[in-house]
């Protein structure tokens, strides 16, 4: 099984990803932090770059202020993770411990990311278990609701301790790119011959549907002399972010409506002009509001309004 892997990996495998061509702790480390709820070529084409080009090092992001960190990861959603990568930098401002009983230590790395650090970083001998890894792993041995423990188990007694880096990122392509949630394409898949679960696939990787809660927000928009009035919001969703300013809605100001989703929540955006407003704000210029911190939604809301 780990033979046919391997080959599978090695014609297959997406070799080019640019984490996957550094020895560069730091940089793995902040890949796998962006791929937790991003897809894969949004964070090679776009965000990893443009990161690393503002903070190319471990040391040069404990020394950069929160709120540059968070322009930096606008876009990007999950703002907790960058307070944490931000964090966790000025804990270990040098260096990543390379033990995974440190790195769960630090600030937002669980054990999959410290796994993925020994893997990959350090080519331990340690599994690996991400979603796709998880589908592969319950298909494989037909595991019906498993718990995460029991995943953990198999996939250790899968590894491939001659080459643990190249298997665990091989059952990771495979999970992302043939052993997929619908329709998987079996007939291509290098463990086929093994796999328990090939004749009901679907069956091993039955989730409950996600429930999303409708919400309102209102938010009011005022501009003078090309400067923006702001607020650094201390709610759940955008913390520590700037947003426009909560208001009491006034039908006849009412600017338009708009879309978005944020984790749980399906948000109806509802915008208004404003001529005063008499809380604390803050002024921004428009032509650079992009580099302040400014959450998706706000965004979003600017983009609207032009």
């Amino acid at each position: 099984m780990q033979k046919k892997l391997l080959e599978w990996y090695e014609e297959y495998g997406r070799h080019s990803l640019p984490w996957r061509n550094t020895s560069d702790i730091y940089h793995i480390y902040l890949s796998e932090i962006m791929l937790q709820q991003t897809q894969v070529n949004r964070v090679q084409e776009e965000y990893y770059p443009q990161f690393l080009a503002k903070f190319p090092t471990l040391k040069s992001l404990a020394e950069a202020p929160l709120d540059e960190v968070l322009a930096s990861w606008s876009g990007l959603g999950y703002y907790s993770r960058a307070r944490n990568l931000h964090a966790t930098a000025k804990l270990v401002s040098e260096q990543l411990p390379s033990e995974l009983k440190e790195l769960v230590k630090l600030p937002g790395i669980g054990r999959y990311t410290a796994s993925a650090i020994c893997s990959f970083g350090h080519k331990q001998n340690v599994p690996v278990v991400d979603t796709n890894i998880a589908r592969v792993i319950k298909r494989v041995f037909a595991l019906l609701e498993p718990q995460e423990k029991q995943i953990w188990e198999k996939a250790e007694i899968l590894l491939n301790e001659q080459a643990p880096r190249e298997h665990n990122l091989a059952l990771m392509d495979l999970g992302s790119m043939i052993c997929v949630p619908k329709n998987p394409n079996c007939n291509e898949c290098p463990l086929s011959f093994i796999c328990a679960g090939k004749n009901e696939p679907e069956l091993y990787t039955q989730v409950k549907k996600k429930e999303y809660e409708a919400m309102d927000l209102f938010y009011g928009l005022l501009v003078k002399e090309n400067q923006i009035a702001l607020k650094m919001s201390d709610g759940p969703m955008y913390k520590n972010m700037l947003e426009l300013p909560s208001v009491e809605p006034i039908e006849e100001n009412l600017m338009g409506v708009f879309k978005h989703s944020y984790t749980k929540y399906r948000l109806s955006v509802h915008l208004y002009e404003l001529q005063e407003f008499s809380d604390n704000v803050e002024w921004y210029e428009l032509d650079k509001i992009e580099n302040a911190p400014i959450s998706s939604l706000t965004k979003k809301a600017l983009k609207f309004i032009k």
